[in-house]
């Protein structure tokens, strides 16, 4: 038996630039978009490709922490300001730090699914680049438990969390390996990002990314274990997503065979105030994974293409053995043995992931999803990878906090 009591699809998906450091026309002293403007594109960038937008029943927004980076709540406000006839029509902001945009996308699967809606527009968006990085650790620091572990902890809290794992994964499965398997990670997001003229990383022409992948970290001036190219960067963007069921795609003009399924999803969450039960693991990522296959009857072996969480490349490396590709301490090897890259066994974060692509919390798991989408639909250009007939499945895992709330969704390639 099916897990969704009907078929439901994803199409018309769009992703802004995502902006900051690294991208040729970010100025941090030059006037740059506002929140709404990234709500707008977004939302324009889908609509577009469809036919009748007033047929759009309601709109879900993802983002974290627009309070604090913007001084803007209300972010439902501004549904109507995309488009007219979205005038008076529901909208919901959803929040689960950075897996609020992967919290966005299994709202409109669920409106669906409670036949209050045919087609939902799904948006996730945040804009970062408003205050100093050390400002901007903190504000992020709210994924955590803040009260319990804010004031004892890093000036650069998630960092050095990570910093945490990194180091723990080293002294059990060995400090040399992971190392490098850290580097190759960002080797290949930078890699996937300079065929993506919408990543941050686009420009990046370091003619050397493994050696500088490879810089020893400095724990007087950052974190123990991990070093700056090891995280992802702050971003300011947005993406959206069109959901609709069988009869909403006819409402918008849109074929099947321009849609992509949705066949499971899973939405984990783990208690915030307690420690991670082991370091070298994504439990959370880990149930969520299993409890996606299980709803949608099949395996590992079935993907084409993946997008996982690499909000650091120890992240990334942890992520696939959540999925179920690498044993536990094995994810290390997989991806320094090139398992991972576009031309892999699993071609993973193929348009740059959050390394490369950027990190604009509340849209990174709306993101994931639109990657998913162009891939499965042939439709990612420069970034595109062979999609097998025997295995039209992709997977996205999105997390949020330090392994506390998480969505994983699988999509099938429409017959």
């Amino acid at each position: 038996m099916a897990f969704l009591r009907k078929k439901i699809y994803a199409c018309a998906g769009y992703n802004t630039v995502a902006l900051g450091t690294g991208r040729k026309e970010f100025n941090p002293k030059k006037p740059r978009p506002g929140i709404e403007h990234y709500i707008k594109e977004a939302g324009l960038g889908a609509i577009e490709q469809i036919r009748n937008p007033e047929n759009i029943d309601e709109g879900v927004i993802g983002n974290f922490i627009a309070e604090r980076f913007c001084r803007q709540g209300n972010l439902g406000g501004f549904f109507p300001f995309v488009h007219p006839t979205f005038q008076y029509k529901p909208c919901i902001r959803v929040e689960g730090a950075c897996d609020s945009g992967g919290l966005a996308l299994v709202t409109s699967v669920k409106t669906i699914l409670s036949d209050l809606a045919d087609v939902v527009l799904c948006i996730g968006v945040e804009v970062q680049n408003t205050v100093k990085a050390l400002y901007g650790a903190d504000y992020l620091a709210a994924a955590g438990w803040y009260s319990g572990e804010r004031k004892d902890g890093h000036a650069y809290f998630f960092p050095d969390k990570f910093s945490e794992r990194a180091g723990a994964y080293m002294k059990k499965f060995g400090e040399l390996k992971t190392r490098e398997a850290m580097a190759q990670w960002y080797v290949n997001a930078i890699e996937n990002a300079r065929k993506n003229p919408k990543a941050q990383e686009y420009h990046n022409n370091n003619p050397d990314l493994f050696n500088t992948a490879m810089t020893k970290p400095d724990p007087n001036t950052f974190c123990e274990f991990l070093n700056v190219y090891d995280c992802s960067k702050v971003s300011d963007g947005a993406s959206a997503l069109i959901f609709a069921s069988e009869e909403g795609l006819k409402k918008i003009g849109v074929d099947k065979k321009d849609a992509v399924e949705i066949v499971a999803f899973a939405q984990v969450q783990d208690n915030i105030t307690t420690p991670p039960p082991d370091l070298t693991k994504l439990t959370t990522c880990e149930v969520a994974a299993r409890r996606a296959y299980e709803r949608a009857g099949i395996k590992p072996e079935d993907l084409s293409v993946l997008e996982v969480h690499d909000c650091f490349t120890i992240a990334g490396i942890m992520a696939i053995e959540a999925a179920g590709f690498a044993g536990h301490g094995e994810g290390a090897d997989f991806v320094r043995e090139g398992k991972t890259r576009s031309d892999g066994i699993i071609p993973t974060n193929t348009t740059g992931g959050l390394i490369g692509y950027g990190h604009p919390t509340g849209a990174t798991g709306v993101r994931q999803a639109v990657d998913i989408v162009h891939q499965l639909l042939g439709k990612a250009g420069d970034c595109q990878v062979k999609i097998d007939p025997k295995r039209p499945y992709g997977m996205l895992s999105s997390m949020g906090g330090n392994d506390k709330t998480v969505v994983v969704m699988i999509f099938k390639k429409s017959e």
